[in-house]
């Protein structure tokens, strides 16, 4: 049995009991409407006032319902997917993190408000997020870098992997904890599965949800990018893992695809860290550090650069 109170340590551990106050263990055994309710709540608990000199604007694009933060004289764009489950999240949901991606490197972070489960089951959610790709890469100069956390994570590799060849190269892509379709049944998934924040359990029930007719994890890049067979011609990539998480090796095994494919790309595993980390990032000092290096990796790529290992 994993020995989280020697991997985690005390400030974590506060994270997590104040994450556990608003967002309970058993929330994805709740009906839908009372999850959103649940997330919103804990979301807005964490939210930390938006950074100033940003024009921030909600829009559409693709079709998308997305936010728009614009420091002044921006080179390059981001375009950042949320994580949630495919269930729950939105534009407010992670304001406050892409309020502070703009800020920090000086680049347009555009947020898309992509369609959710089970209302609308997927493809909707990856149809969205290749659309808004595709407006937002036609339409702002500069490179370009997608980017996303948990199921935003999945959403920013599948849209990478499909546009190859269908818009200009983008810069790169930066994922958070990804869900991308690994082996449920060995490694992280095994030795994290009741791992706090997030078990083996609550992936299994988001997959149900957004694609109801489904079993199990299907041979469909677009719903899990690490069960495409050709992860040829694909952006430099980053993928961050916390290591108290069932997901953790998909980072790993992501990166070491791409790699074997002739790709240029790096996973990162942060120590002690659990799923939803971003919302301690000014509270956990592991978290802060992960996440400067997020936001480094980002505008590194973004500039053209290959992000120093931390």
């Amino acid at each position: 049995m994993t020995d989280y109170a020697r991997l985690i340590d005390p400030e974590t551990w506060s994270f997590i009991r104040a994450t556990e106050r608003w967002y309970p263990p058993e929330t994805a055994s709740f009906g839908i409407a009372q999850q959103r309710e649940v997330y919103d709540r804990m979301c807005a608990a964490f939210r930390q006032p938006r950074p100033e000199g940003l024009d921030v604007t909600d829009t559409s694009w693709g079709g998308v319902p997305c936010r728009c933060y614009d420091p002044p004289r921006p080179e390059a764009t981001v375009l950042y997917f949320h994580g949630g489950g495919f269930v729950v999240g939105g534009l407010d949901s992670h304001d406050d993190v892409c309020a502070e991606i703009a800020a920090r490197t000086g680049l347009r972070v555009i947020s898309a408000d992509y369609r959710l489960a089970p209302e609308h089951p997927h493809p909707a959610a990856f149809d969205d997020a290749v659309a808004a790709t595709l407006a937002v890469g036609a339409a702002c100069p500069g490179p370009l870098v997608l980017a996303g956390d948990s199921a935003g994570g999945n959403l920013a590799a599948a849209a990478a992997h499909a546009l190859r060849g269908r818009m200009r190269p983008l810069a790169g892509v930066v994922l958070i904890y990804p869900a991308l379709g690994g082996d449920r049944n060995s490694g992280s998934m095994v030795a994290h599965a009741q791992a706090p924040m997030l078990t083996r359990a609550d992936l299994e029930f988001y997959d149900r949800i957004r694609r109801p007719t489904a079993r199990e994890v299907p041979d469909d890049p677009t719903f899990a990018p690490l069960r495409d067979p050709d992860l040829t011609g694909l952006p430099p990539t980053i993928a961050f893992a916390a290591e108290c998480d069932p997901l953790c090796d998909d980072a790993t095994a992501y990166a070491e695809r791409l790699r074997a494919a002739g790709g240029r790309a790096r996973a990162v595993t942060e120590p002690g860290l659990v799923h939803g980390y971003l919302r301690a990032r000014h509270s956990v000092a592991r978290a802060r550090d992960s996440f400067t290096r997020i936001v480094d990796s980002i505008d590194a790529l973004a500039r053209g650069r290959w992000p120093d290992p931390a």
